[in-house]
């Protein structure tokens, strides 16, 4: 009997201290355990393609990729936490409190600033469709990269000040060895909500929903001066296209941010964490990170020069002289 305790027990050698493994079936982990593999692999090659494409061609550097690479670096390093997510499947922590601070602090941080970038994103598009006269006076590189850093610094004061209690005294609030508990106090868990979630949903969502407003006018207006002078027929398709990829795009963007970030903020907001049980956890955990998966091939994959540049890394062109030059556009 205590050989059969022991099996159950993180630390086997640590009989009345040590964490009992959850009881999962084996089938259901197995299935989180491939699952999380294949979004954590996923996540790190996509946003990896991203990060080399725009760091070696030249020609990609504008400040909107920028902000792109920006955004590929966070969701990148959410792919390799996912690692450590894997990791607490069984209900074990085998790296230490201190290693423990550090993923959840690192894990904090990383998403507020892929959710900040996102942000910024949402700013660039609206004032390129907005205000495309002075696109190129407003927004400039060294703007994008003081832009970028401040983003990043915000989001590491303000994730340290919600984790501060776990940061100051590391493992105090784990009931048991083997356990990785963040404590988070009520009103900070509500201020993360507020400032990771609700205020970055509304901003993305109202210049959105302008930019969207403004590319179909633009679309329209162009599609009636220039059909009353010649092309009649190309133009009105050139403008519905327009108009539907338009429409197709931003409603992706911001549909799956949503469904991807509501469940787990929701929880948050509600207190209703402790409610759930190892499948919905998982499952909601899941579709969180499953976001930074999805971000590359929303933001990326609808640009011609990215297929262009995964051709040129993966049949190892950029290996060869000058190779940064190439035209990718």
């Amino acid at each position: 009997m205590e050989t059969l305790e022991g099996t159950e027990l993180c630390f086997p050698q640590l009989l009345n201290t040590s964490c009992r493994k959850p009881m999962r079936p084996q089938f259901e982990a197995m299935l989180i355990y491939i699952l999380l593999s294949s979004i954590s692999l996923l996540t790190v090659t996509l946003n990896l393609l991203v990060i080399i494409s725009i760091s070696h061609f030249r020609q990609l550097q504008t400040p909107t990729n920028l902000l792109l690479l920006s955004l590929a670096v966070s969701d990148f390093f959410v792919g390799l936490l996912m690692f450590f997510q894997i990791m607490l499947i069984d209900g074990c922590w085998f790296l230490g409190d201190i290693m423990c601070v550090v993923y959840q602090c690192v894990s904090y941080i990383i998403t507020s600033a892929s959710v900040g970038t996102m942000v910024l994103i949402s700013v660039d598009r609206y004032v390129a469709i907005c205000d495309p006269l002075h696109y190129s006076t407003k927004v400039t590189d060294k703007k994008v990269v003081v832009c970028v850093c401040l983003c990043w610094i915000c989001s590491g004061i303000f994730q340290s000040l919600v984790l501060k209690d776990t940061i100051k005294q590391p493992g105090r609030y784990n009931s048991c060895f083997g356990e990785c508990n963040n404590f988070v106090t009520y009103i900070a868990g509500i201020a993360d909500a507020i400032f990771s979630f609700i205020v970055p949903v509304t901003v993305i969502v109202v210049l959105y929903m302008r930019v969207f407003v403004v590319a179909v006018s633009q679309a329209r207006a162009m599609r009636s001066h220039i059909a009353a002078v010649t092309l009649q027929f190309s133009v009105k398709v050139t403008a519905k296209k327009s108009e539907m990829k338009a429409a197709k795009t931003l409603g992706v963007v911001v549909l799956v941010f949503l469904i991807c970030f509501c469940p787990y903020y929701c929880v948050t907001l509600t207190g209703q964490d402790n409610l759930l049980n190892a499948s919905s956890a998982a499952s909601v955990i899941c579709l969180f990170y499953f976001n930074s998966c999805l971000n590359p091939v929303i933001y990326a994959f609808f640009y011609p020069w990215f297929r262009k540049s995964i051709n040129f890394i993966l049949t190892l062109k950029i290996f060869q002289p000058n190779s940064c030059e190439a035209n990718m556009l």
